[in-house]
């Protein structure tokens, strides 16, 4: 049971530039904290040994620079996790904040299109709550093969995605690690020199 008196199961997932799922974890209640979700996921432990990003190699300055994730501020800063501050927003930081949300916008897109499609999503799954996460892991891989198909996709369907039951928000938490921030500065100063 959530803080809004009805049941709901966490969808964790990673998008990629396509809009298509590459990493779902589901079947946590909307009670534990997204943070909680995350360290608990093999999208946080395979990131921290080494095994889930190629092999990446760029160094701005004397920083390595891994392949990253966009979040939000209910995780941690990690080197591999970036999130948007809002924070002392000075013009460098405003640029970065500019361009992390336009890419969170994307993934705000993506889950928006998974309920346009599917749209049992929208409402009370009338099953289970195992066959629910079975059903909703499902909806994830058909969406991926309905976005590789080209299948023309109704913009009015969005319009419905808005609707259905309201989902509590997750209060930031504001941890960060060292490395992540180091990594953050140098992406502020890189986006604040391109044009």
């Amino acid at each position: 049971m959530n803080r809004k008196g009805y049941c709901s199961i966490v969808l964790q997932a990673l998008v990629d530039h396509r809009g298509h799922f590459l990493d779902v974890y589901v079947g946590w209640s909307v009670r534990a904290h997204d943070s909680r979700i995350l360290r608990n996921s093999g999208l946080f432990h395979r990131p921290k040994a080494g095994t889930y990003f190629p092999r990446w190699e760029l160094t701005v300055g004397d920083v390595p620079m891994p392949i990253y994730v966009v979040g939000d501020a209910a995780y941690s800063l990690l080197p591999w996790l970036m999130w948007s501050s809002t924070e002392w927003l000075d013009q460098n930081r405003a640029r970065f904040n500019d361009r992390l949300n336009r890419a969170h916008n994307h993934v705000e897109c993506t889950f928006g299109r998974l309920k346009a499609h599917f749209w049992c999503l929208l409402t009370r799954l009338k099953m289970g709550e195992r066959n629910a996460m079975e059903v909703l892991a499902a909806c994830c891989v058909l969406h991926n093969l309905v976005e590789q198909s080209g299948e023309a996709f109704l913009p009015a369907r969005m319009v419905a995605e808005g609707q259905g039951y309201e989902q509590p928000h997750t209060a930031a938490i504001h941890q960060v690690h060292q490395d992540g921030v180091c990594i953050q500065e140098v992406l502020m100063n890189m986006f604040a020199q391109a044009p």
